[in-house]
């Protein structure tokens, strides 16, 4: 993988994994239409690292709060504190993705890469997140999600293991459908994300054994930065533009990507399963 490459995936990863439009279908399809090489999992671990840092960097007063409460929690037990609650809404959210991780990483890096499955999850979901920017009452702020909701979002994120469903889309999806307005929807489905990117980069850091660092370094710098900065810029762009706006151009970008996704497939211009 060159420099270039590199720079155009990490800014792909940053831009994708924040918006509902999912990151995977992208990382996997950009590389097979160009027919660039595998970057290998090593590469995996810089995208993944430069998206935790994009929320860090974003939430980072917000994390300071939450960390804080959440050891004032122990002494206190006032949960009606919003940065005592916060941080045990997103620990319980985490619960499902985690599990569903362990039990289902054979199939999600197998089975689930298919053409097909990524482009009738993106339009299925797609569907569903136009529904639920619909009904749902878009009135409750953050402040005011309890458990039902972490735990609901939280399935939500564990199904978005599965590609084209996006992890972003998915949990704002949930969080819509319990009525949240908008922009915190986005805000809770980013911060729930937030641990769940982490243990990815950490699970997959014994991958970095295998880097050559003479070699392979700086790809894996740029890529890490331009994730970084990407995602941090898109978080900011995405919060704004949802006090103003709907989901209805996500929507409607997922339904054409997994109709553009069908006809690749079915033209033969996309082999039967798909790798980042």
């Amino acid at each position: 993988m060159n420099v270039l490459q590199a720079l155009v995936l990490g800014t792909v990863q940053g831009l994708t994994e924040f918006l509902p439009i999912s990151s995977t279908a992208h990382l996997v399809l950009i590389p097979t239409l160009f027919r660039w090489p595998d970057p290998g999992l090593t590469f995996d671990v810089a995208l993944h690292l430069g998206t935790f840092l994009a929320v860090a960097w974003y939430f980072w007063e917000d994390l300071i709060k939450m960390a804080l409460g959440f050891f004032e929690s122990f002494r206190k037990r006032d949960f009606s504190d919003p940065f005592q609650r916060l941080p045990w809404l997103i620990l319980l959210g985490t619960i499902p993705a985690g599990i569903a991780g362990l039990l289902l990483e054979e199939k999600v890096e197998t089975t689930f890469r298919s053409p097909l499955v990524i482009a009738t999850t993106l339009i299925f979901l797609g569907l569903l997140l136009w529904a639920a920017d619909w009904v749902g009452r878009r009135k409750r702020p953050l402040t005011d999600a309890r458990w039902f909701d972490a735990l609901l979002i939280g399935l939500a994120q564990a199904i978005a293991l599965i590609p084209g469903v996006s992890r972003s889309g998915s949990t704002m999806t949930a969080a819509l459908f319990m009525g949240l307005k908008r922009e915190d929807a986005a805000r809770f489905s980013f911060l729930l994300g937030f641990p769940i990117i982490l243990l990815s980069a950490l699970f997959k850091m014994k991958d970095l054994a295998a880097l050559n660092f003479s070699r392979d370094g700086l790809p894996f710098l740029v890529g890490m930065t331009a994730s970084t900065v990407s995602g941090y810029l898109c978080i900011r762009f995405f919060i704004r533009f949802l006090q103003k706006r709907g989901m209805g151009v996500f929507v409607v970008y997922r339904i054409a990507l997994g109709l553009l996704i069908f006809g690749l497939f079915l033209s033969g211009n996309l082999p039967p399963a798909l790798h980042l």
